[in-house]
């Protein structure tokens, strides 16, 4: 038997040519009825006149660029020793208690045997990236494109910067044993928040987090005690999740109990 169009087996007959005309098969991508695109890929790769540039922002395009966004992170960060992200605001200024509290944090916590990891922005990062340096650990900023942002601090050795926040938070958490959170923003929450949820859903294990900053940090316990779990959306045990401190040498001392070092 022959096919009716080709004059060919069904076994001799292209894939394409047995095909309902209703469907379109493009990679991994099936397109039916009204959604089967005129031509082929290749067709459309080779046919696209110079000048065209409409191309780079695409989605499978920025899948490119997200795959080495992943790619150039892990090749930057996967000789780090131990490591410890720190987290806070880049609004803290210089002459401030909390300015001067992650200096020592980041001094510290090379001390004990950490490499450092900050958001490599001013504020309190900058504070922590210049602890570590001082102590003459490694310095590691890993920085995000933003209108706004002001690049790199000067106390980083190692920066990598990100055009996606989703790539930028895998490389905190992949890269680090702990987190230790002094006072910040909407970005530092939403870094806590992020790792909070990672450790109670137990996609990471043996994750300690330190919140650096009693009188900062007290009201947002007390509404996830008096609130959040009061009614039913977390569990008590939740508030286990992480620690609260005052004291510099206590911060590093409960990162380093729960990471083993």
């Amino acid at each position: 038997m022959t096919h009716p169009e080709e004059g060919l087996t069904p076994e001799e007959a292209p894939e394409e040519t047995l095909r309902s005309p209703e469907e379109q098969r493009l990679g991994p991508v099936v397109r039916r009825r009204e959604q089967i695109q005129p031509g082929t890929t290749d067709q459309r790769l080779l046919d696209t006149e110079g000048g065209d540039t409409q191309w780079v922002h695409t989605d499978p395009w920025r899948v490119m660029r997200i795959q080495s966004e992943f790619v150039e992170g892990f090749g930057a960060l996967a000789e780090l020793p131990s490591a410890i992200s720190v987290f806070g605001s880049a609004r803290t200024q210089e002459d401030t208690p909390e300015y001067d509290a992650g200096v020592r944090i980041g001094r510290a916590l090379v001390e004990a045997g950490f490499a450092v990891i900050t958001g490599g922005g001013p504020g309190a990062m900058e504070a922590a990236n210049k602890g570590a340096r001082e102590a003459n650990g490694v310095s590691v900023g890993l920085g995000i494109e933003l209108p706004f942002e002001q690049g790199l601090n000067r106390h980083v050795d190692i920066g990598v910067n990100f055009r996606y926040f989703f790539v930028r938070k895998t490389m905190f958490v992949k890269y680090a044993q702990g987190f230790v959170v002094l006072p910040g923003g909407l970005g530092t929450l939403d870094e806590l928040f992020e790792a909070l949820t990672l450790v109670q859903t137990r996609k990471v294990t043996r994750f300690p987090i330190v919140l650096f900053g009693t009188a900062y940090w007290g009201g947002l316990i007390d509404w996830l005690r008096d609130t959040v779990i009061a009614q039913g959306k977390a569990s008590a045990k939740d508030l286990l999740l992480f620690h609260v401190t005052d004291d510099v040498d206590e911060a590093v001392a409960l990162v380093t109990k729960e990471t083993g070092k």
